[in-house]
């Protein structure tokens, strides 16, 4: 361990994703090798070039409550609930408000949310908007309303960094409780974004696949015929504590986060850089005081599209030739945006505690140009002391997470 003092350990995981409302659920989808892409209902528009997409099968508004719920953005609704699971799940007992934080990122913001009301302005004027329309838009909605469903007073922090956002989140939480400003902090990521205009936008980019077919084949990470990712919405949340804090309280713990870095590549506004991923990777396994060949697997960020899966394969094959295995969740739930990275984190986390490694959906003919050990056909099993999770977003936005065994 790097000279930071008390370790941080992860005791608690929430998650509502494409695959199941619950973070068993999910997890128990990546290792059936399911997909939660889906065919979008009729009533989406018939000239959109992509009608699929990573939905959350269930109703957040149920759990919250109707006249609570309609307060908040959906993105904002599925973090609180993914923060409650993880609470839950945690298990902690009675702690300071003032030394509980929530960090809780998002990539876009409520969109669903801005949308919405600017159709309603637009057909009845100012009557019909929701007085509440300005918080379910704000990108610190979803860390203030969790916040005040756990009683945090000791920040709610809202990174947004693309779809790093979530990634991002986890390492402040981490740099919190190192700098001895919360001894308990719920971080993650949480995206709401299914919207015909979203994947209009995205689309226009040449950032989506539009190839057809069965949905549950479109998104292919590192395959020699991926075209594109496809846009999902989800949340995912984890209980970051300081060691002596859990150990105290005999906390079951699913791994310590180790080591985190936050690097920008200044280089482009979408484009990935291998160069600004090998830096974000060897600097995380710095900060955790591992060297490469101490990470058993990677998480990759691995989207599906063409340029950014051979940007990320080269930065890996740098850093860790073919030695770690690697892995892409991406495959199964499609692409969470500000939600990606935190779930990223989570089933690596989940990985490193029951020892095995979900296997990549679609890779049925692995790019030539990706020379790496990349998990396909069946799960890998193991025991693994190290492994490292990948975030990248636009703007240049890098990260990496390296999480160890308990």
């Amino acid at each position: 361990m790097a000279p930071h003092g008390d370790d941080v350990l992860v005791t608690g995981v929430g998650a509502l994703t494409p695959l199941g409302a619950n973070a068993a659920a999910s997890w128990d989808g990546l290792l059936a090798g399911r997909s939660g892409v889906r065919a979008l209902g009729a009533d989406w528009p018939e000239e959109l070039p992509v009608r699929i997409a990573g939905t959350v099968e269930c109703d957040p508004a149920e759990a919250i409550g109707r006249v609570q719920a309609r307060k908040l953005d959906r993105g904002e609704q599925l973090a609180v609930l993914a923060a409650r699971e993880a609470w839950q799940d945690a298990g902690v007992p009675q702690v300071e408000p003032e030394r509980l934080a929530v960090v809780v990122g998002t990539g876009i913001g409520g969109i669903l949310s801005s949308l919405g009301q600017d159709d309603l302005y637009e057909s009845s004027g100012m009557r019909r908007l929701s007085p509440f329309a300005v918080p379910m838009l704000m990108p610190n909605g979803p860390a203030a309303w969790v916040s005040m469903e756990l009683g945090a007073r000791a920040g709610a922090r809202a990174p947004v960094s693309a779809c790093a956002s979530g990634a991002e989140s986890i390492a402040l939480g981490l740099d919190l409780i190192r700098a001895g400003r919360a001894d308990v902090v719920v971080a993650g990521g949480t995206e709401a974004t299914l919207h015909p205009f979203m994947i209009a936008a995205f689309a226009q980019m040449k950032a989506l696949s539009v190839q057809g077919g069965d949905p549950a084949a479109v998104s292919r990470p590192f395959d020699a015929a991926r075209s594109g990712f496809v846009i999902a919405e989800g949340a995912a949340l984890v209980v970051l504590e300081r060691a002596r804090f859990a150990r105290a309280r005999g906390a079951r713990v699913y791994g310590a986060l180790a080591g985190a870095a936050v690097q920008s590549s200044a280089q482009h506004i979408t484009a990935s850089d291998a160069e600004g991923q090998v830096q974000a990777m060897r600097t995380a396994l710095a900060d955790a005081g591992v060297e490469a060949r101490d990470i058993g697997h990677v998480h990759a960020h691995a989207t599906s599209t063409p340029s950014g899966d051979l940007a990320e394969a080269e930065a890996l094959a740098k850093v860790f030739g073919e030695e770690a295995a690697v892995t892409a969740t991406k495959s199964m739930t499609g692409h969470m945006l500000g939600a990606s990275g935190a779930f990223g984190a989570l089933s690596t986390l989940l990985s490193l505690h029951h020892g095995v490694v979900p296997a990549v959906r679609n890779l049925d003919e692995q790019d030539p140009e990706v020379r790496l050990d990349v998990v396909s056909g069946e799960n890998r099993t193991g025991t693994w002391d190290a492994a490292l999770s990948n975030s990248f977003g636009f703007g240049g936005h890098n990260v990496s997470l390296v999480m160890k065994r308990a």
